[in-house]
């Protein structure tokens, strides 16, 4: 098993293959279809230090919070996939969620030194793995608002790296 802490270094995200094992732990971001969008509006008109994070080296989770707790949403819904390059560029090293994605998006994580694992769908054993979360931006989308949540030893699998899919 393989212990990721955040941010996540440019060599982590190098030596990250497909089918490794891996925990996270720290702070990472949570954010789905309806915040992405506003995220990299933010990005693309050169805003994002308002978020008042670093982007460099985070997690960002495709998932929203609630009181049930946190639990991956699939990644492949087109306001998530069509994040994934931009995010990546920004730099996000790891996305992560559930399902495929499509081989485009997978070739831009290789481009930018990025990676998408999976996450079993464990809402309430993550909810015992989170101990801090707070709305980053946009707290009028409620849940689906941008969070930061303290993890500890989420588990997951690399499911893209280096232009290769688990999936494949």
């Amino acid at each position: 098993m393989i212990q990721l802490n955040t941010p996540i270094s440019e060599e982590e995200a190098r030596s990250l293959q497909v089918g490794d094992p891996v925990e996270i732990s720290g702070y990472i971001l949570c954010g789905r279809d309806a915040v992405l969008p506003k995220v990299l509006k933010m990005i693309e008109n050169g805003r994002a230090a308002e978020l008042g994070i670093d982007l460099h080296g985070q997690v960002i989770f495709h998932t929203a919070v609630s009181p049930a707790g946190v639990g991956p949403t699939s990644s492949n819904k087109l306001e998530i996939e069509s994040s994934i390059e931009a995010l990546s560029a920004a730099g996000i090293r790891l996305h992560l969620g559930k399902g495929a994605l499509h081989k485009e998006t997978i070739e831009a994580l290789d481009r930018h030194n990025a990676v998408y694992a999976v996450i079993p769908p464990v809402t309430a054993l993550l909810g015992t793995k989170t101990s801090e979360q707070k709305i980053i931006a946009f707290p009028e989308l409620g849940m689906e608002a941008l969070y930061l949540i303290k993890a500890d030893r989420y588990p997951a699998i690399i499911a893209a790296a280096h232009g290769r899919s688990i999936y494949d």
